[in-house]
């Protein structure tokens, strides 16, 4: 079993400038609103995905130029106490750790 660390980097603007603002394509923020995520509480999804989505193994996807690209599937229990299944992805480099994208899990399986 692989896990990343806990410290990796989850950049402000991947959460507020992406993730939590509705987009023409692609839009996450409905997903994430129904477990209470906004741009007003943007830090608890920072938070919680150290410690919800972190804290699961995590599968090797695929290495390439950029470095190692993993995923996480996880259940993630939102603030206001509705759980989401959701698929994570995470690159790993020689440097870092960088969170790269989430993604409603349409395959779940989670305990």
């Amino acid at each position: 079993m692989t896990f990343l660390v806990q410290d990796a980097i989850i950049s402000e603007e991947k959460l507020t400038q992406y993730l939590l603002i509705p987009l023409p394509k692609d839009d996450k923020s409905k997903f994430l609103e129904q477990a209470g995520y906004s741009l007003k509480n943007w830090h608890q999804l920072e938070q919680d995905l150290r410690s919800q989505v972190l804290t699961k193994s995590a599968e090797l996807v695929e290495t390439n130029r950029f470095g190692k690209k993993y995923r996480i599937r996880a259940c993630l229990k939102g603030v206001n106490g509705v759980e989401l299944n959701v698929l994570t992805i995470w690159m790993v480099t020689t440097e870092a750790t960088k969170f790269v994208t989430l993604v409603p899990d349409k395959g779940a399986d989670h305990e």
